[in-house]
Parts: C-alpha cells; sequence; structure tokens
C-alpha cells in the first residue's frame, strides 16, 4: 500500500470497508474490528487518522505492530493475519491493516476478563460504517459459509408457502412476525429463516435495533 492508496481511502472515509483509527488502541478492540471485516466482505483499518480525517500519525511502530498482531493471532478465533504496511504520509506514519474476507467464518472474539464483551456470541460483523455483534441467526449463516459446512437440504411446504404470500403483502418479516403467521416457536421459526437464507431464496438484514427477511430476488 502507497501514499495514493492512503489518501483514496482517507477521501472516501470511514464505511462498509474502511475505519479509521487516532491511535492503537488494546489488542480486544482492534481484534473486535478485525473479526467484523473478516466475517463480512474484508476491509482497511487506517491508524493514525482522525475520524475528521486529520494525520496525526502513529507514535511507536513497532510497539504498535506487536499490539495488531497480538489482536488477530491471540484474541482472533480462529487466528486472522492482516496484512499491515506502514506508509510515510504527510511527514508522518500511518498503519494500514487490510483484512480479506474469511473462508473460516466464523471468527469470534477471545474474551479477557473484559466484562464489556462477555455477553452475546462475541461474533461480529459490518454494518454500514459500523462492527455490531451479530445475532445467533446471523452466526449460524456464517457457519454455513465455512466450505467444511455440511450440504444444505431443504424442502418447502406449507409454511414456506405461507411466508412467501405475507411477503407478497408485506415485502418483509421478523422472526416473531413468521413465527405468530406459521404458529410455531421463535426458535423453529428462526431455524426455517436461516436455512431459506442459506439456499439464497431469503436474505437477512441486519442493523442495530432489529432484524428482518427479504426475498433474495
Amino acid at each position: 500500500m502507497n501514499y495514493r492508496d492512503i489518501q483514496d481511502l482517507i477521501d472516501e472515509g470511514e464505511g462498509f470497508a474502511i475505519e479509521l483509527k487516532r491511535k492503537v488502541s488494546r489488542p480486544q478492540k482492534i481484534a473486535k474490528t478485525m473479526i467484523a471485516f473478516a466475517n463480512t466482505k474484508g476491509g482497511t483499518i487506517l491508524f493514525g487518522v482522525d475520524d475528521d480525517h486529520t494525520i496525526v500519525g502513529v507514535e511507536s511502530e513497532k510497539e504498535e505492530m506487536e499490539m495488531i498482531q497480538t489482536a488477530g493471532s491471540y484474541y482472533c478465533d480462529p487466528p486472522i493475519e492482516p496484512a499491515i504496511d506502514i506508509v510515510p504520509f504527510k511527514k508522518k506514519d500511518v498503519i494500514a491493516v487490510t483484512i480479506a474476507e474469511s473462508d473460516r467464518k466464523p471468527h469470534v472474539l477471545f474474551v479477557d476478563g473484559d466484562d464489556e464483551l462477555k455477553d452475546g456470541t462475541n461474533v461480529y460483523i459490518r454494518v454500514d460504517d459500523k462492527t455490531v455483534e451479530a445475532s445467533k441467526e446471523v452466526v449460524k449463516i456464517l457457519e454455513s459459509e465455512n466450505p467444511d459446512a455440511p450440504p444444505l437440504r431443504i424442502a418447502l411446504g406449507d409454511n414456506e408457502r405461507r411466508l412467501f404470500e405475507y411477503l407478497d403483502e408485506h415485502q418483509r418479516i421478523t422472526v416473531k412476525e413468521y413465527a405468530r403467521e406459521i404458529n410455531v416457536s421463535p426458535r423453529r421459526a428462526s431455524r426455517s429463516l436461516i436455512q431459506l437464507v442459506r439456499a439464497g431464496v431469503m436474505r437477512i438484514h441486519t442493523n442495530e435495533k432489529e432484524e428482518y427477511y427479504t426475498r433474495a430476488f
């Protein structure tokens, strides 16, 4: 990665595949972002760049690179090996950490005495310009993307027909709505929708408030 690449990323600003960080913080927090990119479509973290695009640079490249490597090797399971570049930029150094989309999903954050991170799935994904914790439904979908996942077998019946009729009228549906529509438990409704997402029939939409499903076509 060179000067021009860094400038292009800064000009684009934070988004789905770009995260700007003023400095390298605790490895656990770095690992969250790395995991989110690896579990989604990949991305780049720029250290030494403030949110307003001001170039502040990094203080100790060696120490900060060690924290980044620790984040990927110790706090990510399976481990993540990012590409790390130190790029001279406007008389300061910027660290670019590039994470490819993984074929070993889902990556999980190893929690080491941090109460803030102990509850939930400890699996993170990228949604717009944010790193968010994945729901159990999304985790199952990530698991199905692993090459070692068992083959999918799916049958369409009355419940699926009622689902598509509902979507013809409402365009979108949540797990609770589907459970109520076909009179089953939310757990069973969730499992059915996940199978349909895996089959490419449905698409899951994730945000910070509520997940919903739509037709995939």
